[in-house]
């Protein structure tokens, strides 16, 4: 193995080359295997929950009340899931809905 900056490198265990800042057991490389679906995983719903407040940021914009009021249950819908795999905390999505819920009382 290739030694960069004190530390090794498997070049054939890790398809990009990444650091291996860990002890070389066999847990921790199913650990940094785990740890690297999981950030895909999270990646996605990030991506989902930022489509959805677009979403519903573009149809505030054009003042679509009758559009928004369609779309805010899954909005909620789709906040909540992703409050719940722990990405982002509950408060945090129910502070989101509320203040989208009174935008859209207000137009």
């Amino acid at each position: 193995m290739p030694k960069i900056n004190n530390y090794f490198v498997d070049q054939y265990y890790i398809e990009s080359y990444t650091i291996a800042r860990m002890a070389n057991l066999k847990s921790a490389i199913k650990r940094v295997r785990k740890i690297k679906r999981q950030s895909t995983v999270n990646r996605l719903r990030k991506g989902r929950l930022k489509k959805v407040i677009k979403i519903m940021n573009s149809l505030l914009v054009a003042k679509n009340k009758k559009e928004a009021l369609e779309f805010l249950p899954e909005f909620n819908s789709e906040v909540m899931k992703i409050a719940k795999t722990g990405l982002i905390k509950k408060q945090n999505a129910s502070r989101n809905v509320s203040r989208i819920t009174r935008r859209i009382n207000s137009l």
